[in-house]
């Protein structure tokens, strides 16, 4: 399972809600719990069962490969919505 417990991994990486995310790609946040049960990003799971993103690897996600500025454009956010989507 692509989920993983927090109890079990803690980490220094601030976490992500689905919501908080789905405002970084511009998208409604069911889509982004539909990527994460996709696999397509990853998540983990509160002890309370709750999803949570590191924003670590959401921030890696929007800046795909090219070094960007840290606040995404329009273009690098849709880009990588896309990526996402397949």
């Amino acid at each position: 399972m692509a989920d993983e417990i927090v109890a079990r991994a803690p980490q220094r990486d601030r976490l992500l809600t689905p919501g908080e995310v789905a405002t970084l790609f511009r998208v409604d946040p069911k889509t982004v719990t539909r990527w994460a049960s996709a696999g397509r990003i990853g998540s983990i799971r509160t002890p309370g069962g709750h999803r949570r993103f590191r924003e670590s690897e959401v921030r890696a996600l929007l800046r795909g490969e090219a070094d960007v500025p840290q606040q995404p454009t329009a273009s690098t956010v849709d880009l990588a919505a896309r990526r996402l989507a397949r």
